[in-house]
């Protein structure tokens, strides 16, 4: 080959291998999958945030960052309507923390009742997209005659707060309800009080009250529920 051609090949050659690189480029479309939904937990009557602390380790080995995780505290003797404009902060505050578009709401007993008037009375509908109930007392429980105080006086069947609450659609919104309940759960009195017209309602094995946040099989269940 003389001069004169390797020069005319050289020349065609070169910005072929300039361009390669871009070529070989991944798609800018192609970015990384979005994380999962921020987790906010919700405790019930004379509880604490610690009531999550089993729950909340098994989602983090499961691949939740740590900052998607929040075992929110309230006063637990309020009433659910104040504990309810509180948790609509916390969320607010959480959505900007994440950057998220939508949290998920995992509640215990009584934090199903102040999460539910969230989403029912205060723009929680658009903020939600997957709640949880774990033997929420959601038409009352004759135990929450046996306390005092704001809190328990909504919890009591037929009060002015819950007949509010279940009136109308039980499951408003575009959110994704689910319960679970207990036939030995003996501080939800009846039974029925925790399923919701709209929502997948589980029966779980015998389990008491209390130990519904630290069940292995509940917790893959509702891990299955958020994702």
């Amino acid at each position: 080959m003389n001069t004169y051609v390797r020069r005319a090949v050289t020349a065609l050659v070169l910005p072929l291998f300039t361009f390669l690189p871009q070529a070989a480029a991944a798609p800018a479309s192609a970015q990384a999958p979005a994380g999962p939904d921020p987790v906010v937990f919700v405790h019930g009557w004379n509880s604490d945030g610690s009531t999550w602390n089993t729950m909340a380790e098994r989602f983090r080995s499961d691949g939740w960052p740590a900052d998607h995780l929040y075992q929110w505290t309230y006063p637990a003797s309020q009433s659910n309507v104040t504990t309810a404009t509180q948790l609509a902060t916390e969320i607010d505050r959480v959505l900007a923390a994440t950057g998220a578009a939508k949290v998920d709401l995992v509640t215990h007993s009584m934090g199903a009742l102040s999460s539910r008037h969230y989403l029912k009375n205060l723009g929680g509908d658009a903020k939600v997209d997957a709640w949880v109930s774990l033997a929420g007392p959601n038409h009352g429980t004759d135990a929450a005659r046996l306390c005092g105080g704001a809190a328990c006086v909504d919890m009591r069947p037929g009060s002015a707060f819950l007949n509010a609450l279940n009136e109308g659609d039980e499951t408003p919104g575009s959110a994704r309800y689910a319960t679970w309940w207990s036939p030995c759960d003996t501080l939800i009195n009846p039974d029925s009080s925790v399923a919701l017209d709209g929502a997948v309602n589980t029966r779980t094995p015998c389990l008491r009250h209390t130990a519904f946040p630290q069940d292995a099989r509940v917790y893959a269940e509702v891990k299955a529920h958020i994702v």
